[in-house]
């Protein structure tokens, strides 16, 4: 794969570059960055999408649980 091979210049994939520039950003902003830019992002969501998004991508995720349910019914017995 070429993602394993490195680099001749740097000896570093991008994967292990993004998970070192990951690392440095985490260290250097910490826990409250991230709380900002996810709500942030989730104010744009809601401005852009709306209410019936979240209602939407609510009715799936139930429908998903309750067919996981169903599922494990059938497979352990109803227990």
């Amino acid at each position: 794969m070429a993602e394993k091979e490195k680099e001749s210049k740097g000896g570093m994939t991008v994967r292990e570059a993004g998970r070192k520039g990951g690392q440095k950003v985490r260290d250097e902003r910490g826990h409250a960055f991230y709380e900002e830019i996810g709500r942030k992002g989730g104010e744009t969501v809601r401005d852009e999408r709306g209410h019936e998004f979240y209602e939407e991508i609510g009715h799936k995720g139930g429908q998903k649980v309750k067919e996981l349910i169903e599922a494990g019914k059938k497979k352990g017995g109803g227990q």
